[in-house]
């Protein structure tokens, strides 16, 4: 991890392959270990909560100023916004599609970034780094074809029921659509604002900042609490724990690394998680899964032994 964190040539891609990997853990801790269910913003405010208050110790343990200097603060306050409004409206997505369907949303965020890069950052977009993000993806549509087609079919059903099923289905898309957009807005602030005050920690918690109190606020306002048994309470302060983590790697990996080749790795989280899948037999194997995996993973290793610029920009 230190190695990774050190500032190499390949710094950037390890930190966010590290990233990736955290969260994967915390997707495997959350299947296996749950023990009742909990409301989505009861759990995020709890995440965001943890990386606050370790987000502060850690700056406040190296000496630096909560907010850093002075001239990005703006730009912090930008990203925390345009960050909550792309969690808020993924959590939205999340309750009201299949499941299947919004990871798929989700996983459209890299290529958004990128997109989004080339725009604001103006990050030069190389045929081969279109060609990686084009071949995860398609990995991606490859390990949820069945599930899409599978649930599709079950939604379509359920849709007949109600004049308005199909409508509220297409809605919801969209917004996990927008929620993809404003998140790549959000990495590109993250790699702006980090550059601006060298250090990383200071974007993850400008972001906890207005998400905690925000999802405390919509925990009580749109969902009814549920009060955590202990086991429950300790996986959630344990995913927080990583969440942080992998926030903090994320954030170091758009700092050194482009935009572009950092989130055609964030894609192998969703390859690791389907071969866990299959290895512990929780997921069917199927040839769609596993032509899937293989692409991201050529992908994603084309990236990291290939990728690195000589020089970091």
């Amino acid at each position: 991890m230190l190695w990774a964190w050190s500032g190499s040539r390949y710094s950037g891609l390890l930190c966010m392959a590290l990233s990736s990997v955290i969260y994967f853990v915390m997707e495997v801790l959350s299947e296996n270990f749950t023990a009742q269910s909990i409301p989505l913003f009861e759990t995020s405010f709890v995440r965001c909560t943890v990386t606050l208050i370790l987000s502060y110790i850690w700056l406040r343990r190296i000496g630096l100023p909560i907010f850093g200097a002075t001239h990005p603060r703006k730009l912090l306050l930008l990203r925390s916004l345009v960050g909550y409004l792309s969690l808020l409206s993924f959590i939205y997505c999340i309750q009201r599609i299949p499941f299947s369907l919004a990871i798929l949303l989700s996983f459209t965020t890299p290529i958004m970034a990128s997109i989004m890069a080339r725009i604001f950052l103006h990050e030069k977009l190389k045929i081969t780094e279109i060609g990686g993000l084009a071949c995860s993806f398609s990995g991606m549509l490859f390990i949820f074809q069945q599930m899409l087609t599978t649930q599709g079919l079950q939604k379509t059903e359920e849709a007949s029921n109600s004049s308005f099923g199909g409508s509220n289905h297409i809605y919801a898309a969209l917004i996990g659509f927008f929620s993809s957009i404003t998140g790549g807005i959000s990495y590109c602030l993250i790699k702006a604002a980090a550059k601006a005050t060298d250090q990383p920690v200071v974007t993850v918690l400008s972001f906890a900042i207005l998400a905690s109190p925000a999802a405390g606020i919509c925990t009580f306002a749109f969902e009814e609490f549920v009060l955590p048994s202990f086991n429950s309470l300790s996986l959630m302060l344990a995913l927080g724990i990583l969440s942080f983590l992998a926030e903090v790697f994320l954030a170091h990996g758009l700092q050194l690394e482009k935009i572009n080749k950092a989130a055609n790795v964030m894609f192998m989280e969703a390859a690791l998680s389907q071969l866990w899948g299959i290895g512990t037999s929780s997921i069917a194997p199927s040839l769609g899964r596993l032509v899937g995996c293989i692409l991201i993973l050529i992908s994603v290793s084309f990236t990291m032994f290939f990728g690195p610029e000589k020089e970091n920009e």
